[in-house]
């Protein structure tokens, strides 16, 4: 994005008289946001799944079912809230998601049936994991390009162990103390009464609106760091985009470990089961997980700016690719220890794809309208995950046949990723 002619440029006293450079405070409201996604992800609603078919009383594959139908209904979405990204700017529509996000949290605690139930995955799906995820990711890509890539890792770090570490423990805590509706509402307060308020107030768009540059960099920047920075600027509008090989062997990457990894999560106990383990034992295994997503995420970080995004796509498809074999044979606690690390270890190459791969490849211009679409490819694949194995389980008494079979399509986009490597425009 260039610089903005003197005439638009506005004056914040907040940003431009702030001690540090902004793009900081926007990598902490960026990070909060993903942390604040919690309530609309697997790892958190996964906690309230049991008081959904006991008080709800409905069973489990009705409610499996609406999570699926919740999640692909809400992804829908995300094309146009990327747009409206792009038209009005992160801060605004970031404030608008967080809001709603807030108030679909406590419409959970109002649910009395399986219509009302759905209803619910609809709205916490789409806006949280979602909505909030793309805005807060998209907010953070905006500030920074040369080191965007530590940034995302950096930040990936605090969410993996403050949200997949942290929040589901939480949320176990509150259930006995407030009931599992009133803990939802807790979380909707939280929203509405916390962190839309920061939104407001410390978020910002893009730098060169306030006559800064990404990173930090000096308002005249260098020959050489123009010159680095146009490189990573290419812009690419989503018709053109959505034109090139590489925007979909990236976003069926990304969906394909999302669908499998969802897969593997929402089975997880009944994995370790048919392996002769417990649910204590796959309770476990979340924490390796969390370790190992978040030390990825911030090393991958750092190295996606060195080393091109296709390598990391590729390793994070190896790697699940051997996770689907590792679920067929977890006969003790060291395997399964392992298992835990080889998909923390996979979540976290994938997050740094997706947290860098999109504006590194089609640039800032347009990545509200290019990512809306890529989540959504993401989400949608997510939301397919549960069924293959559930229905190989019911039918077949075993998961082992669709694990080895789901293992074809990482392995197979390893090798188109790299392949294929990042765009480029004519001339």
């Amino acid at each position: 994005m260039s610089q903005l002619p003197v005439s638009t440029i506005r004056y914040s006293r907040l940003v431009n008289q702030s001690p540090i450079f902004y793009g900081w405070i926007i990598l902490l409201m960026g990070t909060l946001g993903m942390i604040m996604t919690s309530p609309g992800q697997t790892y958190a609603v996964s906690i309230f799944i049991e008081h959904f078919i006991t008080d709800l009383g409905l069973g489990r594959g009705l409610v499996s079912t609406l999570y699926t139908i919740g999640t692909l209904v809400g992804s829908f979405v995300l094309p146009l809230v990327g747009r409206q990204i792009d038209r009005r700017g992160p801060r605004l529509v970031m404030v608008f998601i967080s809001l709603l996000f807030g108030l679909a949290c406590i419409y959970m605690g109002f649910v009395r049936n399986a219509v009302t139930l759905g209803l619910g995955f609809i709205f916490i799906r789409m806006l949280g994991q979602g909505s909030l995820g793309l805005v807060s990711n998209n907010v953070i890509n905006q500030w920074w390009v040369q080191r965007r890539g530590a940034m995302v890792g950096l930040s990936g770090l605090l969410v993996s162990l403050v949200g997949l570490g942290a929040v589901p423990g939480v949320i176990n805590w509150l259930i006995p103390l407030y009931g599992w509706r009133t803990t939802y509402m807790l979380l909707g307060l939280a929203l509405l009464a916390g962190f839309t308020p920061l939104v407001l107030l410390l978020v910002r768009d893009q730098p060169e609106i306030y006559g800064l540059q990404p990173d930090g960099l000096a308002a005249n920047p260098t020959v050489e760091a123009t010159r680095q920075t146009r490189a990573n600027e290419d812009h690419w509008t989503l018709p053109e985009a959505r034109r090139t090989v590489s925007f979909w062997v990236l976003g069926l990457g990304l969906a394909a470990i999302a669908m499998l990894s969802t897969g593997l999560f929402f089975h997880m106990v009944s994995i370790f089961t048919d392996n002769g383990l417990d649910a204590t034992m796959a309770a476990w295994v979340y924490l390796p997980i969390a370790v190992t997503t978040a030390l990825v995420n911030l090393g991958s970080g750092v190295l996606a700016d060195r080393i091109p995004v296709r390598i990391l796509m590729a390793t994070a498809l190896l790697l699940q690719t051997t996770s689907l074999f590792m679920a067929q044979y977890l006969h003790g606690v060291e395997l399964s220890l392992l298992y835990g690390v080889v998909l923390g270890a996979t979540m976290g190459l994938m997050s740094t794809a997706h947290g860098v791969g999109w504006a590194k490849y089609f640039g800032r211009q347009y990545l509200g309208s290019i990512t809306g679409v890529g989540t959504t490819i993401l989400i949608v694949g997510a939301a397919l995950g549960p069924m293959p194995l559930g229905i190989a389980r019911d039918g077949l008494g075993s998961y082992n046949l669709a694990l080895t079979l789901g293992a074809v399509l990482p392995f197979g986009l390893a090798v188109a990723s790299l392949v294929v490597g990042p765009p480029r425009k004519a001339g």
